[in-house]
């Protein structure tokens, strides 16, 4: 019944909006929203409430000048879908992440970033944004030259012309992403929900890091780095903002009776990454963090939807390193027992079979590429837990790699995966490897989940069936 809309202006001006459930906004209400101000980069928002369910909410959002208060900006139109409140009413969910990594950036002959487009014509009620929403450590230059020597030809800012260091800097990475018509599209049409990975900051990072050798640091301090890239992200994203900690990524999103979605936040609390081979869970192991994990578990426990979609921002069984031995996620490709990461997803996984919590999907995107797994105790060197699947998607608009292997210690199989025999590393947007995924719900008496996954042009790839225990 509320929601946060978002926008950004030139100068000091109070944000409104104007809502209704009518396009002609007939008996609309007005909301006025904070004042955009250079302290916050000029973003603001203004909180919708009292909203109806299961509606299309139109609105208009403009900017008055507040020195000269007869100035006006145009109005930016758009529109959302409010969660429904009966299970007659279909629900429908799209994810994905990664967005101008390895330098591909916006190349507008090349139709810009147009997975964002098929998005929106997927017609979601939900966007998911699964993670590294910039990369502040890959510079964007102008021109890259293709393997069949054709150039790709990048729009170019100064913010993006180097890492990002300074907090106007993190700000210009995601002002570059406003600048494709896609996005700002998408946007505009469809809700949002954002979680955060390494890129926004810096790949791989850790809380307490040190940056040691890289010549392209001046600030050396991941902690420094990461607070400014949080700002910049809570600034230019629509994420609410409530209770004693304004600065939580992790929540709960309450999509109606058939849905809710877990978003996790898997890097804020982490500890270092190293060889992921510890025996006993400690700080060293953390991966969400006690106190997070603790969130996780309570809302799982009281959640009354059909359906439980956890959004991880990177995978749990493919192994994905950060140097030699050393970890980045929580696979650390030891064929046996949890160890390390590991020992904290499989509390998580006990967890949920000892409480009855079924009908748990995991979704999440880092890996730039596509694919479906299933995870199954009968295959598994963990045993305590119910089979569950894991769907992967991304990325949005960057470069392509994989495929990653996967770790045997919770039993994964796959089922599906997105990418051509033999693959070269680091493929364009332009090849058409770029992937998105969908959840659907139908509503009424059809309480199937369906997933599937999605190419740059929308183009349905891979659709897995799921039936509720």
């Amino acid at each position: 019944r509320s929601a946060v809309v978002w926008s950004r202006t030139d100068r000091p001006a109070r944000m409104f909006v104007e809502w209704a459930t009518t396009e002609g906004f007939e008996q609309a209400s007005l909301v006025p929203g904070a004042a955009a101000l250079p302290e916050d980069d000029f973003t603001a928002r203004a909180m919708l409430g009292g909203l109806p369910p299961g509606q299309t909410i139109f609105y208009r959002a403009w900017f008055q000048d507040l020195a000269e208060p007869k100035i006006r900006s145009e109005p930016v139109i758009g529109r959302f879908r409010t969660p429904p409140q009966e299970p007659t009413q279909r629900v429908r969910i799209a994810w994905s992440g990664d967005t101008a990594g390895q330098g591909w950036g916006i190349d507008v002959a090349r139709d810009g970033m147009k997975t964002y487009q098929s998005i929106a014509a997927s017609d979601p009620d939900l966007f998911i944004h699964s993670g590294d929403l910039i990369y502040a450590d890959n510079p964007i230059v102008p021109e890259v030259t293709l393997d069949d020597g054709s150039i790709w030809r990048n729009l170019t800012t100064e913010a993006k012309s180097k890492v990002a260091e300074t907090l106007d800097e993190f700000r210009g990475n995601f002002r570059y992403n406003l600048l494709d018509e896609h996005v700002r599209d998408l946007n505009s049409r469809v809700a949002q929900i954002c979680q955060w990975d390494d890129h926004e900051t810096r790949n791989n990072w850790y809380p307490g890091q040190s940056i040691e050798d890289d010549p392209r640091y001046s600030v050396r301090s991941l902690d420094l780095l990461s607070a400014r890239a949080r700002r910049a992200f809570l600034e230019y994203t629509p994420t609410r903002r409530a209770g004693v900690d304004l600065e939580r990524i992790d929540r709960v999103l309450h999509h109606g009776p058939l849905l809710d979605i877990f978003v996790l936040d898997a890097r804020t609390w982490r500890g270092a990454n190293s060889s992921n081979r510890q025996p006993s869970i400690g700080p060293e192991t953390a991966f969400l963090g006690p106190a997070q994990l603790g969130r996780v578990k309570a809302r799982l426990t009281r959640s009354r939807a059909l359906w439980k979609v956890i959004a991880c921002d990177m995978p749990l069984g493919l192994v994905v390193g950060d140097g030699p031995d050393r970890f980045e996620a929580v696979a650390n490709g030891d064929a046996g027992t949890p160890l390390g990461r590991e020992l904290e997803i499989a509390d998580l996984l006990a967890f949920l079979k000892r409480e009855r919590i079924r009908n748990v999907v995991w979704i999440t995107a880092d890996v730039h590429y596509a694919a479906a797994h299933h995870y199954d105790p009968a295959r598994a060197q963990f045993t305590d837990f119910d089979p569950f699947w894991e769907f992967v998607a991304g990325p949005l608009h960057a470069g392509t790699f994989g495929p990653g292997t996967l770790d045997p210690t919770f039993g994964p199989e796959p089922r599906f995966c997105a990418l051509p025999p033999g693959m070269k590393g680091n493929r364009p947007p332009s090849d058409g490897l770029q992937f998105f995924g969908i959840i659907e719900v139908a509503g009424g008496n059809d309480r199937t989940l369906n997933v599937s996954l999605h190419n740059r042009d929308g183009r349905q790839l891979f659709h897995q069936p799921i039936e509720p225990a």
